[in-house]
């Protein structure tokens, strides 16, 4: 008899964007940090019938925990270009009766793609880059009852 195949899985994303609502910052009943913000998303194309040119915007919610989250709450404002990577994590929860389900990206690496200008008027390097690896393993009724 032959072994089942079992095909190995991958929960990657990469996206460039663009902050959409200055950050916030929480910390959960353990103490661990965690910040939540947005970011959107451009797609641009020609249509071929009309030879005009299009957009779709996305919009992404996402998460940084630890001590990852502190740093980037005094860097990550509305409007700054960001690299974010990570991968998408699923969860619901019930509010008024109702259970709401939400796909957010779970950020292990945000880039900010600004640089920042120094005092004489040139440019210095990108503003800041962090890893999210210190994530704490959270208890299943935390993760649920968090309502953002």
């Amino acid at each position: 008899m032959s072994k089942p195949f079992k095909m190995p899985m991958m929960n990657e994303v990469r996206l460039v964007g663009r902050v959409t609502r200055d950050p916030e910052l929480k910390y959960i009943s353990s103490g661990a940090a965690v910040l939540n913000f947005s970011i959107a998303v451009d797609e641009f194309w020609t249509d071929k019938a009309t030879d005009e040119k299009q957009k779709y915007t996305s919009f992404f919610n996402c998460q940084v925990w630890g001590k990852a989250a502190e740093y980037q709450a005094k860097s990550l404002k509305k409007g700054i270009a960001v690299l974010v990577q990570g991968s998408l994590r699923s969860r619901s929860y019930e509010k008024d009766g109702v259970k709401h389900y939400v796909v957010e990206i779970r950020a292990q690496r945000v880039s900010t793609l600004e640089w920042e200008s120094d005092n004489s008027g040139g440019q210095s390097a990108p503003s800041g880059e962090r890893g999210a690896a210190e994530e704490p393993e959270l208890p299943r009724d935390e993760i649920d009852s968090i309502p953002f």
